[in-house]
């Protein structure tokens, strides 16, 4: 199992990367590191830049394809742009076949971990109180994964799951969304946001660091005591080691 950690993930959340590695290896999963493999390309693709998103993509995408085995993705967003757009993205170019080679290995972590839930269930995890889950519209509309977060989260003893009522809504980050329309960016999170606190819970979860961010960002400005958490760094918290 490669573990493509995602720029954002190097950069801004390797803790969330850390606790990724050890979910994996939890479940039985021997784990490699994604040498050389940077940015998958989406913001540049998302933007409309298809030429510069090839550029910075294929490093990574060549970095990938000197691997072996499947690729965990601790993003539901990078997941998505590798494993749905990339194919798209170098359809007619020298690296199409490689592309889709690749894009075929990948798998969102959640993907990945719910399909051991026997495993983690054994393992004891427990941690106290009330979570939401956010999908990330990547995650739920492109790689269709609603159930399988919500599955690993199961395995922990004493949360509560608390559904809400906007969870499938869009937090307004959408990478370039939010800098290209800020005031309708910072509305969708808070809505979103609100809706999480009125529903008395303590930590905001979701596979996909790029919400995390832009919620976390949120809740630090008006100072609400929610808290955001990654799947990932939930189990760690919950006592997986």
């Amino acid at each position: 199992m490669i573990l493509f950690p995602t720029c954002l993930g190097d950069l801004v959340t390797p803790e969330v990367v850390g606790h990724a590695e050890t979910a994996l290896r939890a479940c039985g999963c021997a784990v490699a590191p994604a040498r050389g493999a940077t940015c998958c390309g989406q913001p540049a693709f998302n933007a409309g830049f298809a030429d510069q998103a090839r550029r910075v993509a294929r490093r990574t995408l060549r970095a990938l394809a000197s691997t072996d085995g499947e690729i965990a993705v601790p993003s539901g967003s990078c997941a998505s742009m590798m494993r749905m757009h990339w194919p798209e993205l170098f359809h007619g170019d020298k690296d199409e076949a490689l592309a889709r080679q690749v894009a075929g290995r990948v798998r969102e972590l959640t993907a990945v971990l719910a399909e051991h839930t026997e495993r983690l269930r054994g393992l004891g995890l427990r941690w106290e109180g009330r979570a939401g889950y956010h999908d990330s519209c990547h995650m739920l509309r492109e790689l269709r994964l609603k159930a399988e977060p919500r599955d690993v989260m199961a395995c922990i003893e004493g949360l509560e799951l608390v559904p809400l009522a906007g969870s499938e809504r869009c937090c307004g980050f959408g990478g370039t969304f939010s800098v290209r329309y800020p005031e309708v960016s910072v509305a969708m999170a808070d809505d979103k946001l609100a809706d999480a606190q009125g529903a008395g819970i303590d930590v905001l979860v979701s596979a996909d660091p790029g919400c995390l961010m832009h919620l976390s960002g949120r809740l630090a400005r008006t100072g609400a005591p929610l808290r955001t958490l990654h799947v990932a760094t939930l189990l760690h918290e919950a006592g997986l080691r």
